[in-house]
């Protein structure tokens, strides 16, 4: 056989290993070579046993595949490269061991062709099929393949080198995946959330860091391994710290200066270090975000020295260009974001009448991406007469325009019902307001509907007149507790502008009942029949627990499954069986705040002879929405409680821009981890509205009867 070494008839005494190789290692030697291609080691060439040398003792996966049979010898990384293969594959051919992949592209084909032909062969980034031990997955090696020549200068085998790449291919795998992930993203909170988690995990690091200029000062987010995150925790607003504008912390001066950072081995958090996992981290490497926008740095660190390769330097380069892009989009979203709903509020009113029969609600959220001002409006304001009015519009568009004309309709509603009260009346005079807001603007697509209604709490009615409005819906409770929902049979009439001839309804309204108006964009969703959305809703609201306004405006917005692209605007007015009792408190933004509230709330609602069973679960409930407010707001926020017969209602208000709570984000309320699991076991509901400056939250709990 050609390339073979003479035989001997038997086996001489294993030498030992090479000195620190593996005891897999150390086994090659021992193997009964005598019975293989390759003979007793004594009969080796001499080319060849320098060769095994080298391959034994080296820490790089390498394989000798020996004569015609490629009989293979190899070395310990090899053996962890074959996996489950080892160690029945020493001595053995190549082409047995490989039998099912033998004959695959890239696998025996590349060996015979630098043993046949003597050409070495490179490939790179190419998958070695088969399962790197430990794992389900294959793993990606660049490998060189050489023939080997004996001393006479006779191709006698094929040395292959593996470098494996699996990790760096992951990691540009996981660089798609996180651009894929920031893609998403719409806030700062949202793009740290993405970029910890990716950066944590990608290259395996103790600590990250994420920090962002926010004018006079800069603030930080960071994250550590081994920080135990539920699902929950992961929803939740980014726990940011401010940070001093003339520190000295690595991510931040790499963000002022623009010049990346690395250290090797060292203490390069020593000056800044808040606690002892900073003061563990060794090595780090801080990279500015490039941004013409927003200023600002990422940093990874280890708590052992690491050496910063070209590879690792070229990915966190490549990482950081994608979270400043990312973070650039963010801070322009939050700009016009915030402008926008400014705009959008600053038209609404800023508190509905507290009156002592007639409790009132309201809810507005934004349509599309909550990044334009839209049209829909509502109002609520007493009348001369004592009589309250109550108004909820929609003026086509999602732009500063429609926003303006909401504002101007909404004035001039206002004006006319304080002149004349008629629903009627008040809806003919917008209709001749909207004709000449089109005529001066040269357009003929001002679309706006409106339904407006006066309610005499004394006589027990409503009168209601609609211009091209969804019907009213009122919830009654009969004598048996069962509760209804039944749209007002009001005639709809064309919208404003378009020569409105309104009508008007008069019906009851007894104590317990609760009036619901509301926008087409609450009832309205594609590939479903208006129809079935008035459905969905008179069930939903006929099927809620209680009769609070607050409550209904809940579940009116969430009544019909589906997504809306549409403003939705709710209003609700309760007629109380009995006048409620209501008592607020300012909450300050310092850690004590919660602790205070609960005192308060537990003296208040004791005083008011509240079930103790109700107080604990209101208390509770209360210090979770005090300390969401406190932590992720980070503002001062107003508590309300207000008790009346059937339930209690309890309220946060905060004034921040940033950790408001929605109905899409479950389990995201409290200071880490219980969430709205606790509020949802111990309340009867409970919802989030959007106010002018900020956000309220609230629930309600229904007192037992009897």
């Amino acid at each position: 056989m050609p390339g073979t070494v003479g035989r001997a008839p038997t086996s001489p005494t294993p030498a030992p290993g090479p000195a620190g190789v593996e005891p897999e290692a150390t086994a090659v030697p021992a193997h009964p070579w005598a019975d293989t291609p390759l003979g007793p080691q004594q009969g080796w060439d001499v080319t060849i046993r320098v060769l095994v040398d080298v391959i034994l003792s080296c820490p790089v996966p390498m394989a000798l595949h020996y004569g015609d049979d490629f009989v293979l010898l190899y070395n310990q990384a090899y053996a962890e490269v074959i996996g489950d293969r080892h160690p029945d594959a020493m001595g053995r051919p190549a082409p047995e061991v490989y039998a099912d992949l033998w004959h695959a592209p890239g696998v025996g084909e590349v060996i015979e062709r630098a043993y046949r032909h003597g050409e070495s062969f490179l490939q790179k980034e190419s998958v070695l099929p088969v399962h790197q031990q430990g794992t389900g997955e294959h793993t990606v090696f660049t490998r060189g393949h050489s023939p080997v020549r004996d001393s006479t200068g006779r191709i006698v085998g094929v040395l292959t080198v593996a470098a494996q790449t699996s990790q760096l291919t992951q990691q540009l795998q996981s660089l798609s995946d996180f651009a894929a992930a920031l893609s998403g993203t719409l806030t700062l909170d949202d793009v740290a959330r993405v970029t910890l988690r990716y950066a944590l995990h990608s290259f395996d690091a103790d600590q990250v860091s994420f920090a962002v200029d926010d004018g006079p000062a800069w603030r930080l987010v960071r994250r550590i391994r081994g920080e135990l995150l539920d699902e929950a925790d992961e929803r939740l607003p980014p726990l940011w710290r401010p940070v001093p504008p003339d520190t000295t912390a690595p991510v931040v001066v790499g963000a002022r200066s623009g010049v990346p950072f690395f250290a090797g081995d060292g203490q390069p958090l020593r000056d800044t270090a808040v606690d002892r996992h900073d003061q563990k981290i060794r090595s780090l490497a801080a990279l500015p975000l490039r941004s013409s926008v927003i200023r600002g740095g990422l940093a990874v660190g280890y708590q052992t020295p690491h050496g910063w390769t070209a590879a690792e330097r070229a990915l966190l380069a490549a990482s950081a260009e994608l979270v400043g892009q990312a973070a650039e989009r963010a801070r322009r979203f939050e700009t016009q974001h915030g402008t926008a709903q400014l705009l959008q509020r600053s038209m609404l009113p800023e508190q509905l009448p507290a009156l002592p029969r007639l409790r009132i609600a309201a809810r507005y959220d934004a349509g599309v991406d909550g990044n334009a001002a839209g049209g829909d409006f509502y109002d609520a304001f007493l009348l001369p007469s004592g009589d309250l009015g109550v108004v909820l519009g929609d003026v086509a568009g999602h732009d500063v325009q429609a926003a303006a004309r909401m504002g101007q309709v909404r004035a001039a509603l206002r004006a006319l019902a304080l002149t004349d009260p008629r629903p009627d009346a008040v809806l003919a005079g917008l209709d001749r307001l909207v004709a000449s807001l089109g005529t001066e603007t040269g357009t003929h697509e001002l679309f706006v509907t409106v339904a407006f209604g006066v309610v005499d709490a004394d006589r027990g009615e409503i009168t209601l007149a609609s211009a091209g409005h969804p019907p009213p819906l009122i919830r009654r409770t009969g004598p048996d507790g069962v509760a209804t929902a039944t749209f007002v049979e009001l005639p709809t009439g064309a919208p404003l502008g378009l020569g409105c001839r309104p009508h008007t309804a008069t019906v009851p309204f007894a104590p317990g009942d609760t009036l619901l108006l509301y926008s087409d964009g609450v009832v309205e969703r594609r590939r479903q029949s208006l129809t079935a959305g008035l459905a969905g809703l008179a069930a939903a609201v006929a099927g809620a627990a209680s009769g609070d306004p607050r409550a209904l405006c809940a579940v009116a917005t969430g009544a019909v499954p589906g997504a809306t692209e549409d403003d939705v605007a709710v209003l609700a007015v309760e007629h109380a069986l009995k006048p409620s009792r209501s008592a607020g408190m300012e909450m300050p933004a310092e850690p004590t705040a919660p602790s205070r509230v609960r005192h308060w709330m537990t003296a208040q609602l004791a005083e008011w002879q509240v079930p103790e069973a109700v107080i604990g679960a209101a208390v509770l409930c209360t210090s979770e929405l005090t300390t969401n407010a406190l932590l992720h707001a980070g503002t001062a926020a107003r508590v309300e409680i207000d008790l009346s017969p059937e339930r209690l209602l309890v309220s946060v208000a905060d004034s921040g821009t940033r950790g408001t709570v929605t109905r899409a984000q479950t389990d995201t309320l409290s200071s880490r981890g219980r969430g709205l699991g606790l509020i949802e076991q111990l309340s009867d509901a409970w919802g989030t509205d959007p106010t002018v400056r900020g956000s309220t939250v609230w629930f309600e709990i229904l007192l037992p009867t009897g």
